[in-house]
């Protein structure tokens, strides 16, 4: 599904998990999150809609170390050849441990999710620690934004030329009506709501989740509005 020029969200899971594609000029393809861990064949699948092989596949960024994000990664890597992946350094652990970052292990519910199966995934080497503020050379330019909360590394993305923000899991879009992620699987649930509200300053022209649609007509608006309802 174009979002704009070069940029594609590739639905892995119907709406619910997204991962998405940005295309340089060169041919090259950077990938943002690789899904559970049957998701790889569907991406494959919609590279080859554009066009593109995984052998394309230069760059596989990861907004956070959980396994509806991370599944997918080591098969990902394995089909591109890439060297690993990005991520966050306060992720970086998890992703070559393979399993998720831990809940808020203050709470009962927090420990007890740590038993819930499917909270690991086959480990994956990481090529470059990502860092807030920092621009990629990505089909123009991608900032990494460190949204901290659902994880310690969790990042959001904005690509420059085009407007589009990828909130990752710091905001849901589920049935195209924002919310927050579950507070259980997150490390800190309140700093997920404090850092969040850095995607009401920023600039963009579409925001896209990476669970559910993204969201076109006045993204940021919508997104503040919800920040002054929910926040």
């Amino acid at each position: 599904m174009a979002l704009a020029p070069g940029v594609y969200r590739i639905p892995t899971f119907g709406d619910f998990i997204n991962s998405y594609a940005f295309l340089d000029g060169d041919g090259q393809v950077t990938l943002v999150d690789c899904g559970l861990a049957r998701a790889p064949a569907k991406i494959v699948a919609a590279l080859r809609l554009m066009g593109k092989q995984p052998a394309d596949v230069t760059r596989i960024l990861l907004t956070h170390a959980h396994s509806d994000h991370a599944g997918g990664a080591h098969a990902m890597v394995e089909a591109s050849g890439a060297a690993g992946v990005g991520v966050h350094s306060a992720d970086l652990e998890f992703i070559r441990a393979g399993h998720n970052a831990p809940p808020d292990l203050s709470t009962t519910s927090g420990r007890l999710f740590t038993r819930v199966p499917g909270t690991t995934f086959r480990s994956v080497a990481v090529a470059e620690e990502l860092a807030d503020g920092q621009l990629l050379p990505v089909a123009g330019g991608l900032r990494v934004h460190h949204t901290p909360g659902h994880s310690p590394g969790h990042v959001s993305l904005v690509h420059e030329p085009t407007g589009v923000l990828v909130t990752g899991d710091a905001i849901f879009n589920v049935l195209a009506r924002m919310r927050w992620p579950v507070a259980v699987i997150c490390a800190s649930f309140s700093q997920n709501k404090q850092s969040a509200h850095l995607l009401g300053e920023l600039d963009y022209s579409l925001a896209a989740s990476t669970h559910g649609p993204e969201i076109r007509d006045r993204p940021r608006e919508a997104i503040r509005d919800f920040l002054r309802r929910k926040g």
